[in-house]
């Protein structure tokens, strides 16, 4: 087997793991009535002139099943974390002890459920396309290849099952993804 073609599948797979990886975190995004620290991580805080992750100003933590905590580190900033978690457009109302935010996490309506599941699938299939796109790029290279004279037209028909399987395989565990966060979301 030519190195060429190590490459190609060596991208093709790390390529397609990084689409999943990014499902799995468009997914933890999703807030589905558990607490969920991934849940803030992406919230941006005003702090001292500039926007900073939560995770900077703060240590995120879920003390209980339906609540998150966050420890602001610095007192002058809890304010500015409560304001970004309103702001946030998640439905969450935190209140504040101290330097201590509590986030309480309310119970989600069906109607919610409905839109979070057809945005969980727009994920999924985003994800879908990101691995045929793949797919499409490496089925390209190995054609040029095969018109370059490193591979056999025979080899380029193998090499080409192989890609294939590989995106089925993808695209069944992000399928499984999906079904993993349906389920959460009709169960909370």
């Amino acid at each position: 087997m030519s190195a060429d073609i190590e490459a190609i599948k060596k991208d093709l797979t790390r390529r397609m793991e990084g689409a999943l990886e990014v499902l799995h975190q468009e997914f933890g995004g999703l807030r589905t009535g558990r607490a969920s620290t991934s849940l803030l991580e992406n919230l941006v805080v005003e702090a001292y002139g500039s926007d900073m992750p939560l995770n900077q100003v703060g240590t995120v933590s879920v003390p209980e099943p339906r609540m998150l905590s966050v420890q602001v580190w610095d007192k002058g900033l809890v304010s500015a974390v409560e304001k970004a978690i309103m702001n946030s457009g998640l439905g969450l109302n935190p209140s504040s002890d101290g330097q201590l935010v509590r986030v309480p996490i309310p119970a989600l309506t069906e109607e919610r459920r409905i839109e979070l599941a057809k945005v969980a699938a727009k994920y999924a299939e985003d994800a879908r396309i990101a691995v045929r796109n793949i797919r499409r790029h490496a089925m390209d290279d190995l054609k040029q290849l095969e018109k370059d004279n490193k591979i056999s037209k025979d080899e380029h028909h193998d090499y080409g099952e192989e890609v294939q399987g590989l995106t089925d395989t993808y695209v069944g565990k992000i399928d499984e993804a999906l079904a993993n966060k349906e389920t959460e979301i009709k169960q909370v």
